[in-house]
């Protein structure tokens, strides 16, 4: 399954959810204000780790790139442009979006 995060985890708990639903072998990709939390020394960088030994973490570049954060990029997150983005809903044969 693709777990697909597009909120800020600053502003709803989706990342938080997402993170406890999500089973081994599984991919988030984060998308629009969610890349907040792909980012180094944010709240969430500890949570990201944690979830990076279970789960395939994936954040989409424009994204990161329009909100000045590329560079802050946490490791073992995975950027990926819309091809990519496509390439992993094909990989993925369900997905679910947290609202």
């Amino acid at each position: 399954m693709l777990h697909i995060i597009n909120k800020s985890p600053f502003d709803t708990n989706a990342l938080d959810t997402c993170l406890r639903m999500a089973q081994p072998g599984q991919a988030v990709l984060l998308i629009e204000d969610a890349v907040y939390a792909a980012t180094q020394g944010s709240a969430t960088a500890a949570r990201m780790r944690e979830a990076g030994a279970k789960l395939s973490l994936y954040v989409l570049q424009p994204d990161l790139d329009a909100r000045g954060m590329t560079a802050k990029l946490q490791d073992g997150i995975t950027p990926v442009d819309y091809a990519g983005f496509v390439d992993l809903v094909e990989k993925y044969p369900t997905s679910q979006s947290w609202l």
